[in-house]
Order: structure tokens, then sequence, then C-alpha cells
């Protein structure tokens, strides 16, 4: 649409402006020239008649000239107005347009739903724009010279101290009370001062916020009640967890002490099926109960300083009593420039390593499983790296990108020959990552596979040497049907300068000696190689095999043949699983003796012939547990000791300050009626300190085997813990300790 052009220059006639009469100018010079004709015609005299004639002719000419003239102005006056008509509806066209822009422009602003606001330099409002009134229910007009509080929206005005530059842009969330309700909008001023002028303006654009600020605070009020779930949730399963594992310390317990009275083969049968059972329960809630922890977010790591060698090779034995029962071979190497100690979670760790070793004996029916721990870089920083590798049924490619899901296993069909929820190694993945490690895994099906975790040494790393060449004069030779195992042993003898070599018979061993040119200085067997006659050392010394020492490598339940061993010629006995520090110091001694490892995996006997060797000890026993209570009090009395029991941590607490009575060590459960484990254990050393007597040695009872819940009973006075199920040998040990310390 376009506007008409205004008529700013009206017709020449209606303004006077046509061009001028001059006839009587042209008659008055055409008469001059008449009279100065007949003048000449009369007579007269010619200079008349000549002034008359010139007169008359100069009269013609300027009549002529102006008449010209006169044409020629209107002409210029009529092309100046048709241009001033063109340049005028150019204009006005432009206007027009200008106009129509602007109505665009604001019809655009508004269609969006953004304020728009102008403010001078008292924040006096100079301009809104409709959807700003509308929002109000006002008109434009009437907010002008308005301010923004008195509106009801609380926008304070940008200081002129904040104007270094001359310009300042500002930000905030605000919030405008209309008919409809709260609205939110986000609001970005930007400031302006003009420093020719010295005015200052405030030019506000706000864009309507309300559903994202619903979204937000809905999303709060979500956040808020997953997190009341998550408590609830932990609350639940620490209750849930005491509550499972109560009872399943009662039958771990009682079947323990079961199978120490005189039962018939097929009754300890029944009883040794109950124990593994329960135990396979106790693993299975300890993963449920570890992925709930991660799943809830809960997963803390508390890192201290780890013996690297004491650790893994604990790992090792823990485990190898059910390698040895599906005979298996279990061996474990480290190298020699593995730190001594690192800094990291010793529980995670030693979980991490729990469940792939676990897994490995677990998957593995032929050959064996080795522990090998290596220094290497990860990112270019120093990391150790510990690899557990089997001879199992491998797995396919498929297979290995999907067994550190939740719930998955590698077998998933109901005729799998393996049980398992399939959460050991999603909760391994999330440990390891969670200690910025690394976990892969090499596999091949029908030759077995690696699992590889690689984590940093951190600071705390103590550095290691290399390895002094202390085995330099050691040519040593292997005898065993455990391959694997066997070459972790000769790996930690060529690590430290020695020369190792594997045989399966003693053919074998001779054909390697002939092609070593010399007999081997040392023999290892192992002893399910070995007849009580020693029929394979003979046979090796008539081959030649061996000009020096022999060693024999047995199980703990081998130990009944030590004797014949001795007698058959072997001077030292090596416990498998092998330790390297061992194995070096039999090989560098002159001669062996027999080289039992010192771990809490050392038998039941051997615990209890340490118990025995001290008794008498009077313990107080507070358990509200019934089962539990009965089987502390079975296995303490069993060992010689006297025991007192109660249910509560008022009555330890009454029991604790009898000066009648004294008692030697006090095992106390955490969560009690009347008064709970640690509020007995603080009122306990709050009366020795009022009193002056002795601090009685306290171990706490507890089925919170967390390193944060250790620390926390250790740092409320108590001497030590002891883990739920009770293990009676465990137990044992531990009073002992605490009551010779």
């Amino acid at each position: 649409m376009r506007i008409k052009s205004p008529a700013l220059a009206p017709a020449l006639a209606a303004e006077g402006l046509v061009p001028p009469h001059r006839g009587g100018e042209m008659m008055l010079s055409l008469a001059i020239l008449l009279i100065a004709g007949i003048a000449h015609l009369t007579g007269a005299s010619p200079l008349i008649g000549l002034f008359l004639a010139i007169l008359g002719a100069f009269s013609l000419l300027v009549t002529v000239r102006a008449t010209n003239a006169d044409k020629r102005l209107l002409s210029e006056v009529a092309r100046k107005e048709a241009v001033s008509r063109v340049e005028m509806e150019d204009l006005a066209d432009r206007m027009w347009e200008l106009r129509e822009s602007e109505e665009r422009f604001q019809g655009l602003v508004d269609a969006l739903g953004d304020l728009i606001v102008h403010r001078d330099r008292d924040g006096r409002i100079i301009y809104v724009n409709r959807v700003f009134a509308e929002l109000l229910d006002r008109e434009p007009e009437q907010l002008v010279g308005r301010t923004l509080s008195q509106l009801g929206i609380d926008i304070g005005l940008v200081p002129d101290a904040a104007f270094s530059d001359g310009e300042c842009l500002s930000s905030t969330d605000v919030a405008i009370h209309t008919r409809h309700g709260v609205r939110w909008y986000s609001w970005i001023e930007h400031s302006v001062r003009d420093e020719k002028a010295g005015s200052v303006s405030h030019r506000a654009i706000a864009r309507d916020i309300t559903a994202r600020k619903r979204a937000e605070r809905a999303l709060i009020n979500a956040r808020e009640r997953a997190e009341q779930a998550s408590h609830a949730k932990s609350r639940f399963l620490a209750t849930v967890s005491h509550e499972i594992r109560t009872p399943m310390n009662g039958i771990m317990g009682m079947a323990t002490l079961l199978a120490d009275t005189r039962l018939t083969p097929e009754q300890r049968t029944y009883v040794g099926a109950v124990s593994t059972s329960a135990s396979a329960l106790l693993a299975l809630i300890e993963d449920l109960l570890d992925y709930s922890k991660i799943e809830a977010g809960r997963l803390e790591l508390e890192p201290q300083s780890i013996l690297v060698h004491e650790m893994v090779e604990n790992v090792v034995e823990l485990l190898a009593a059910r390698a040895f029962a599906k005979k298996i071979g279990l061996g474990c190497y480290i190298a020699p420039n593995v730190p001594s100690r690192i800094t990291a979670d010793p529980g995670r760790v030693r979980q991490v390593l729990l469940n792939l070793l676990g897994n490995a004996v677990k998957f593995t029916d032929e050959g064996g499983v080795t522990v090998c721990v290596t220094r290497e870089e990860k990112n270019g920083a120093p990391a150790i790296r510990f690899a557990v590798t089997d001879s199992g049924p491998g797995m396919e490619k498929a297979d290995i990108t999907r067994i550190f899901k939740d719930f998955e296993q590698v077998d998933g069909s109901s005729t799998r020959r393996h049980g398992g929820a399939g959460l050991g190694l999603a909760i391994t993945k999330r440990i390891v990552d969670a200690m910025n490690g690394s976990i892969a895994v090499a596999s091949t099906p029908g030759e077995g596979s690696e699992f590889a975790v690689v984590l940093p040494l951190g600071a705390g790393a103590h550095e290691e040497a290399d390895a002094d060449p202390v085995l330099y004069e050691v040519n040593a030779v292997i005898l065993s049907p455990y391959l694997e195992e066997a070459e972790t042993i000769a790996m930690t003898i060529r690590a430290y300068g020695g020369s190792a070599v594997i045989a399966t018979g003693p053919e074998d061993a001779a054909r390697l000696a002939k092609e070593a040119g010399k007999p081997f200085d040392t023999v290892l067997v192992d002893a399910t190689l070995e007849a009580d006659d020693g029929n394979l050392i003979t046979r090796l010394h008539q081959l030649g095999v061996g000009a020096g020492r022999a060693l024999t490598l047995i199980t703990p339940s081998e130990r009944g043949r030590l004797a014949a061993f001795r007698a058959s010629g072997y001077g030292a006995f090596l416990a498998r699983p092998v330790r390297g520090k061992t194995l070096l110091h039999q090989l560098l001694s002159e001669h062996g003796e027999i080289a039992w490892p010192v771990s809490e995996a050392r038998d039941a006997k051997g615990r209890k012939q340490l118990a025995e060797a001290k008794r008498g000890l009077r313990i107080l026993v507070a358990e509200d547990n019934e089962i539990n209570a009965m089987l502390a009090r079975a296995a303490l009395k069993k060992a010689g000791h006297e025991v007192d029991l109660v249910s509560n941590g008022r009555s330890a607490l009454e029991a604790v300050s009898n000066s009648v009575k004294r008692y030697d060590v006090v095992l106390m459960d955490l969560h009690m009626p009347v008064m709970d484990g640690l509020d007995a254990i603080n009122a306990i050393r709050r009366h020795e300190e009022e009193t002056g007597i002795a601090p009685v040695p306290i171990l706490v009872l507890s089925a919170d085997g967390q390193e944060k819940t250790r620390h926390g009973v250790l740092a409320h006075g108590a001497n030590g813990f002891v883990t739920k199920p009770l293990d009676p040998d465990k137990l044992l040990a531990a009073l002992e300790m605490h009551a010779a310390a």
C-alpha cells in the first residue's frame, strides 16, 4: 500500500504565475515606430524622426527580450516543480516504508513476547513496548514517566560509577506480579552514558523464563525427593545388611563349630555344603550391597599406604584352597621394580583383585591362574599394573564388550555351568574408574583370558631400584604339572639374575640339563609328582639332573607328608602358592627351612595351637543377638576362656565399671538397644580416665567392614575390629593379639 503525495506545488494559474501580458508594451513600441514614420513623411525634423524610430525599436527589443525571459523563467519553475514533486513523493514513500518497517518490527518483537523498556538516568520510563504494557494491564502512554519500583518490579539502576568505559551490561532474573500470577523474566539491561551530552540511558530486554523456573523448581524438588529416597534406601540397606548378616553369622559360625565336633564322613559333607552355600550367599549379599552403594553415588574412597607384596600375596593365598580343590595351579609374580608401598584404598583394591581372581578360578577347570604385578606408565605418569591371567574357556569379542554391564554374564542361558548375579565385573569397573584407573580384557576362545587393571601410583609410592642379581649363581629346574604356576616361580628367579626352566617330568628335565651342558644346582618339585618313597627325586639323581639341593612345593593339605619328603632327600619346603620373598630366602640360604608364609590364611589347627598357648582370659561379650552371643561364647569357652554375656551397652558399662571383677578383653557389638556400642565405648573410656585404671582392650563386632567404619570405631577408643560373620579362628587370633599387647 502506498500513500498519495501531497499537492506541495499547486498549478501555476492558481498562484498567478501565468506568463505576463506584454501586448500593451508591444503596441506602445509599434506606436512609437509609427509616429516616427509619420514624422518622416510629414517632413518633420529628421532628428525627431530618428529619435522616435530608435526609441520604438529599443522598446520593441526590450519587450521581446522580456517576453523570452518570462518564458524561460516559467519553464525553469515548471521543471523545478516537477523535480520537487518527485522528491516529495519519494520522501513520502520512504516515510511510509519506515513507518511500515517499524510497525512490522514492533509486531515481530511483540510476537516474541519479550519486554522492552527504556529508562533515563533517574530510572523513569521513556518507552515501553506493548507487551510490557499489556502485562501490567496498562497502555504504554500510562507508563511513561513512572519508575519500575512504582510498578512493583524490583529492578535497580546501575550506578554511574559502574560506567568505567561508558557502558555496562547487566543481567538478572526478576519476578513480576501479574493478574495471572507471578511470571519470571530474564532481565538483560544495557546502560550507556553519552559523554558529550552528559546523559545516561538504560535499555532493557526481558524474556519470559517462567517455564524454566518451574522446571528448575520441579528438578530441585525431584532431586530432594531422590536424595531422601537415597537416604532411605541407604538406611534400608544398612538395616537389611545387618539383619541378613546376623542369621548368616549364626549359620556360618555354628557350621564351623559343628565341623570341630565328631562327625561321620556323611555329616562332615553336609556341614561343608552348609558352609559353602552360606559363603556363596554372603558373597552375593556383598555384591548387591556394593552395587546399591555405587548406584546411590556413595562409593567413597579412603586412600592409605598399602604394602603391595603383602596385599597381593594375601589375596592369592585366600583363594588358594579353592584353586587347589579344582586341581589347577595358582601363582603370583611381582616385578622387582614395583614400589613396596602405594597410596590407594586398600579395601577397594583388595575387592578388585578378589573379584578378578575369583572369576578366573571359578571359570578355569584345567591349567592355572596367575597374578602378575608390574610397573608401567599411564598417560605419561607412573602406574602399577595388576594382570590376572587364566587358561579358562576364553571369550568372544562380543562378550568382552558386554561383561562389564550390570547383571551380565558370558553365558546367560539357563544351562550355564557357573552361577552368579553378574555384578562382580560391573562393580570392579566402577571401582577402577573411581580410582582414575583403567581395566582391559584380552581373550581368545579356548585359550583363556587376561584382565589387566592399571592404577596411577600417585605421590605416595615408594620408588624401588632395579633388582640386584642376587640369584646369579642359581640354575634351577622346576618340575610341576601346573605350568602357569611354575612359570611365575621361574620369572621370579630370572628377575633376580638366576636361570630357571620348567620340566614336566624326569626325562624332560634330563633333556633340558643335557641341552644346557651342565646339571641343575637347584631342583623344585611339586609334591603332586612325588611319591612318599621319594621315587622322583631318586630318578632325577640317577639321570644326573640335580647336583645340588632339592625343594618340594606342597599345599597345606599335604603337610602330613613333610617327614617322608625330608627323609627322601628334600632339604627345604615351599608352600604353594609360593611367595616371592620366601622363595628368595630359601634359594639364598644354604640350609633351607620349611617356609610356611605368615598370613591371615593360616589353617585352623595352627590358630588353635596359638590359642591354646594362652588360656584363662576373662572376656566380656556385649551382644544383643542370642545366636551370635551363643556362637561367641561357644568359641571362646572351647578355647578355654571365661565368658560373661550382656545384651546392651549400658550393661557392658556397668560390668566394666564393677571394681570387683576385671576383664582382660571386651567384645562390643555396635548396634544394641538401650545404649549402642560407640556410646558404651566412650562411657567406658571416660570411666577409666576418671578412676585412673588401665584401659581394657575393646574389640568391636560389626557386619559393616568398610574402612570408614573401622576408622570410626578406632577413633572412639576401640582397639580392634572383628567383622561379622564371625570366624572363630580369626576371633581367637585377634583376642590373643590384643590381650598380649
